[in-house]
């Protein structure tokens, strides 16, 4: 901070963040974090292990974790599932691909704008617990 104008001159982040959101969507302890692409190809490295090992933690006690990627040469934004967001990083960790590409991801999880909503992610989050249902029984 500046003492004569007592402006901030200087500013930086001490720790790592987690995510960009972590909150309660309709009873549902929900995190997420959201990502751009300016391609068709999503490089692993733009999600840190430290939101992976949070997001893993999290799902541990009972959460939804999920990530937000907008395919912006595409104008497309999808709900990428944790199953998904964790199979992508295990291959990269375990020595495949370092990326995952547009082609890969689950269309059924596009999200679209709804009543004004840019990012309408409700009802995939749905979807996500309708197949997570499904798997339990």
């Amino acid at each position: 901070m500046d003492k004569g104008t007592g402006q901030i001159t200087l500013a930086y982040f001490n720790q790592k963040s987690t995510v960009d959101y972590i909150g309660v969507v309709q009873g549902i302890p929900v995190c997420f974090d959201a990502k751009e692409c300016a391609s068709d190809t999503f490089p692993i490295q733009n999600i840190h292990e430290h939101q992976i090992e949070f997001m893993s933690d999290f799902e541990k006690q009972g959460g939804i974790t999920f990530i937000i990627a907008d395919f912006v040469m595409r104008n497309e934004t999808y709900y990428i599932p944790y199953s998904d967001v964790m199979r992508f990083w295990k291959r990269a960790r375990d020595g495949g691909r370092k990326s995952f590409t547009y082609e890969e991801i689950n269309k059924e999880f596009k999200i679209r704008s709804h009543n004004g909503i840019m990012v309408h992610y409700i009802e995939m989050l749905q979807k996500d617990l309708d197949v997570r249902d499904s798997y339990g029984k």
